[in-house]
C-alpha cells in the first residue's frame, strides 16, 4: 500500500514529464501495447502521461484510468464528466487528468487512445476524446476503426494529413503502454478507475465508484478535513 501511494503521488505531481525510450517490438500503425523493455518504476512513472483538463495548478486532481472501448467509460465521459467540469473544473477547485487504460479484451481501445493523443498533438485532445465517446457505436465493432478515426479528425477541425501520419505510425504507443502498465501496478480493477489526490497529501484515494455522487462525497470529505 505504501508503494501504491508513493507511485500515485509522483504521478499526480509530475506525471506530465516525458523521457525517451527505445521501443522494442514497436512498428508502424501500433494498435496494441509495445514492449518497453526492462524499465524501472521511476522511469515508467515519468513516461506515463495523463492528459490534463482545467487549471494545472488546481489544488485537487481527479484522475481517471479510462478505456475508450468501455461502455461505462463512455457513460462517464458523456454524463458524469460534464457534471465534474461544471462543479469543480470550471470553478478552479480541481483539474481532471485522463490516463489511458486499454486493458485486454478491447481490440480497438489502444488505437483509440493513440488517436486521441494524435489529436492532442494539435491541442485538441479533449475535443477528440469526446468525439470518440460520442460516436462509440459507430467504431466499436469488429471491423477496423481507422477510417472512422480519420473522419473524426476532420470533424473536429484537425490537420488531417498530420493526424493520419501520426495514426499510421507508432507515435504515442510507448506512452499509452506506460499508462496501461502504471494502472496495472496500481491495481486498477476495471474502468473507469477514479482517484482523487489533494495537494500537500502523500497519496491518492481510489474511489469505490464513478458516479458523480461518489466524487462529490470525496470532494466534500476533503474539504471537511
Amino acid at each position: 500500500m505504501k508503494k501504491f501511494y508513493l507511485i500515485i503521488a509522483i504521478v499526480a505531481v509530475g506525471g506530465i514529464a516525458v523521457v525517451g525510450f527505445a521501443l522494442r517490438g514497436g512498428g508502424s500503425a501500433a494498435s496494441e501495447p509495445v514492449d518497453l523493455g526492462d524499465i524501472a518504476n521511476e522511469d515508467l512513472v515519468a513516461l506515463a502521461q495523463g492528459m490534463v483538463y482545467g487549471d494545472p495548478d488546481a489544488p485537487v486532481t481527479i484522475m481517471e484510468f479510462g478505456n475508450y472501448q468501455c461502455n461505462a467509460c463512455r457513460d462517464f465521459a458523456l454524463q458524469i464528466k460534464p457534471q465534474i467540469d461544471l462543479a469543480y473544473i470550471e470553478t478552479g477547485q480541481a483539474k481532471f487528468v485522463y490516463y489511458d487504460y486499454p486493458h485486454p479484451g478491447f481490440p480497438h481501445s489502444f488505437l483509440a487512445a493513440r488517436a486521441a493523443r494524435c489529436a492532442g498533438d494539435q491541442d485538441r485532445y479533449f475535443e477528440y476524446h469526446d468525439a470518440i465517446y460520442s460516436t462509440f457505436n459507430s467504431w466499436s465493432r469488429p471491423e477496423s476503426p481507422y477510417g472512422h478515426f480519420n473522419d473524426l479528425a476532420e470533424d473536429v477541425g484537425l490537420d488531417t494529413e498530420a493526424f493520419e501520419s501520426c495514426l499510421d505510425s507508432d507515435r504515442h504507443a510507448d506512452v499509452v503502454t506506460a499508462n496501461l502498465t502504471l494502472g496495472q501496478m496500481l491495481g486498477v480493477p476495471g474502468t473507469p478507475g477514479i482517484f482523487i489526490h489533494r495537494e500537500g497529501e502523500g497519496g491518492a484515494n481510489r474511489l469505490g465508484g464513478f458516479r458523480f455522487i461518489d466524487i462529490q462525497q470525496a470532494m466534500e470529505a476533503g474539504e471537511a478535513n
